[in-house]
């Protein structure tokens, strides 16, 4: 009880420590925004995102409409707000499934070696040949634009570069002491994965996670603004960033707001994992 009070101790001094760090404290702060926003955007006094009042088309920001409206009389700080909650919805689970991807196929590879490291790493250098966002555009584009298939696509591609760097750790827990000492004492290969090697690598692979979550997201809003993601009248960053492009010169706020959301989301999950990452390396708190 003692080293587990001290161990608590230091995580919650290193913790108190890296919110002092600006960069890790400025991404905490845009992500916690971000997501609460999102969360509370359905009790907050907005208009209808999806609401076509063409009256009201190509408005300049004023008190009643932030950041003005649409070429279709929509409020755009509305459909902001909304479309975080879209785009982190499509982000979040897509991140999930790639990593439970990444994670099973990287461990059964790094752990049991032989034909099936070679026949999983196979699979792997193959998609790795080819572009993450090109090969992301066939597989949309043969599914057909929409948001379940954006993220179908974006799971499908994104796995295998993290397979192989959860592969890579895991080889190198394979031959520690501790791995060795279960096996002595009789622990099954599941027990030995998932009570030793998993939980050791458990802080790298939430960092990957949190800095990949950046990347997903440009991947979604990139597929979206290629007209393969989000379809009206949906409100996506990516999608609204396609529907500015014939108003950039006469209204740029209209790109210039989704751009920079995605910019400063992107730009959050970074700082935070790069924080995380410096958290969770056990060299931190040993």
């Amino acid at each position: 009880m003692e080293g587990l009070s001290r161990r608590i101790d230091r995580r919650l001094a290193l913790l108190k420590n890296l919110l002092h760090d600006p960069g890790t404290l400025l991404g905490t702060v845009i992500v916690a925004v971000t997501i609460i926003l999102a969360l509370i955007a359905p009790w907050l006094p907005l208009q209808d995102p999806t609401d076509v009042d063409l009256t009201q088309r190509l408005r300049s920001p004023s008190p009643e409409f932030l950041l003005g409206t649409d070429h279709l009389g929509r409020d755009e700080f509305s459909r902001i707000i909304f479309g975080a909650r879209v785009t982190l919805l499509m982000a979040g689970a897509s991140l999930a499934v790639v990593m439970a991807i990444a994670l099973f196929v990287g461990t059964l590879s790094g752990y049991y070696g032989g034909w099936i490291d070679s026949g999983l790493m196979t699979i792997v250098d193959l998609l790795l040949a080819f572009p993450s966002l090109i090969l992301g555009v066939a597989v949309a584009g043969i599914l057909g634009p929409s948001l379940i298939n954006v993220m179908i696509a974006v799971s499908v591609v994104w796995w295998a570069g993290h397979a192989r760097v959860i592969r890579g750790m895991v080889l190198a827990a394979r031959e520690r002491e501790y791995v060795e000492s279960a096996k002595a004492i009789g622990a099954s290969n599941r027990r030995i994965i998932l009570s030793h090697i998993s939980r050791n690598i458990l802080g790298p692979f939430i960092v990957l996670a949190t800095l990949d979550m950046g990347w997903i997201i440009l991947g979604i809003a990139g597929l979206s603004f290629l007209g393969l993601g989000a379809q009206p009248p949906t409100p996506e960053w990516g999608a609204m960033l396609n529907d500015s492009r014939s108003y950039m010169q006469t209204t740029p706020i209209l790109l210039l707001a989704p751009g920079i959301s995605i910019f400063l989301l992107v730009l959050g999950f970074n700082l935070l994992g790069d924080g995380l990452r410096d958290m969770l390396d056990p060299t931190t708190y040993r």
